[in-house]
């Protein structure tokens, strides 16, 4: 076994005061507008600059999900420590599951949470970690500390606030939950997700829930377009049952993530699929677009053999981490008329001779999904 190395890693700014002039009121009304510009000046102090950075046991590794992205694995004490699974997480707590079933509430090791990086949070639902169980404490609900988050894969991630938010790791598939009405059937939130899925390497099933609501026939054409690019679709009716077998296969002894419009009926499919989970629903509320019910995303093992998560309901769904350039060659149906176009740099939407446009012209692709491209790319 190779010895740990010593590293060095940069944390975060959250040691020093905001260097935010507030006082601009009283400066005026003493020197008027002497002093047109500030000098800048840069401040050396315990907590500063020149000391975010520190030196800690352990090793790099590559991110699995994103190229050029690196994780820090902390040295712990192979002796003292337990693998888990985490099951949900609720602020700065974390629900742990043990490979033995022990369920421990735990806390995140502090240089986890101050490292620098551009993730919203260090542990997230689906994570492998690797935890220290608190000393003399006994009862049902054991204590213990995330010591080291493993490396992940198949993770789900949007942008939040210009930082990395991940719904949920470690998962094979992704259900992208639709509903035919109430509310209203949302393809473009269908295609975010795909190509979400498409950058991960996680296989996609799209699921229209509330088939029963309206007519199946109207929606052969749209179910079609996914079904001629190898997408999955599957027809349900929570409220009848009509596809719920189906399902249930799909999620048999596969690791999966529920995720879609609040209000499309997630938790009632998956309380269809597996009776024992009985998770909690509600109606529409006044609104028509859900009441997130759910509020964090957490997983759970199914009694046919398998994990899924269920998540809280999207109202928007913002693409992380991926540049214009990229969106292109993540749609299915137009990927294979890009070498087809007269200019090589060719965006494909105001260009002339362009082959993707030429073929929405003549029908042979979706116009729908044509305009979402361009929404994604040129708004995102």
């Amino acid at each position: 076994m190779k010895k740990p190395k010593k590293l060095r890693v940069t944390f975060r700014k959250n040691r020093t005061k905001r260097t935010r002039v507030d006082d601009w009121t009283q400066r005026f009304e003493e020197h008027g507008f002497e002093e047109e510009s500030e000098i800048a000046v840069e401040r050396i102090g315990g907590k500063s600059e020149l000391s975010r950075r520190r030196t800690v046991i352990g090793k790099w590794v590559v991110d699995s999900n994103e190229e050029h992205s690196f994780n820090i694995l902390p040295a712990v004490n192979s002796e003292t420590v337990l693998s888990g699974r985490v099951l949900c997480v609720h602020g700065a707590s974390s629900m742990v599951q043990t490979e033995d079933g022990r369920i421990f509430q735990c806390v995140t090791r502090r240089i986890l949470k101050t490292l620098s990086t551009e993730q919203r949070q260090p542990v997230v639902t689906g994570d492998c970690v690797l935890i220290r169980p608190a000393k003399g404490v006994t009862g049902e609900i054991r204590e213990a500390m995330i010591e080291r988050v493993e490396p992940r894969h198949g993770s789900i991630s949007r942008a939040s606030k210009h930082r990395k938010h991940v719904i949920v790791t470690n998962v094979d598939q992704i259900l992208i939950v639709a509903s035919a009405d109430q509310p209203p059937f949302k393809p473009n939130l269908i295609d975010r997700l795909l190509l979400a899925a498409e950058q991960t390497g996680v296989k996609p099933i799209i699921c229209i829930n509330k088939i029963d609501l309206v007519n199946q026939a109207e929606f052969q054409p749209i179910i079609g377009v996914y079904a001629q690019m190898g997408y999955k679709v599957i027809l349900l009716s929570a409220e009848t049952g009509f596809g719920i077998e189906r399902l249930r296969q799909q999620l048999a002894d596969r690791e999966s993530v529920v995720t879609g419009q609040s209000g499309v009926g997630k938790s009632s499919l998956l309380n269809m699929i597996d009776p024992a989970l009985d998770l909690r629903v509600s109606d529409l509320g006044r609104t028509q677009k859900g009441q997130h019910t759910t509020t964090v995303a957490e997983l759970y093992r199914l009694s046919f053999g398998g994990f899924v998560v269920d998540t809280p309901g999207l109202r928007q769904f913002m693409l992380w981490d991926m540049i214009p350039e990229e969106v292109f060659g993540l749609f299915r149906d137009l990927r294979p008329y890009e070498n087809r176009c007269r200019f090589p740099d060719c965006t494909h939407s105001h260009e002339e001779d362009c082959a993707v446009k030429n073929a929405v012209a003549e029908g042979r692709l979706d116009l729908r999904r044509y305009e979402s491209y361009l929404a994604i790319r040129y708004k995102n």
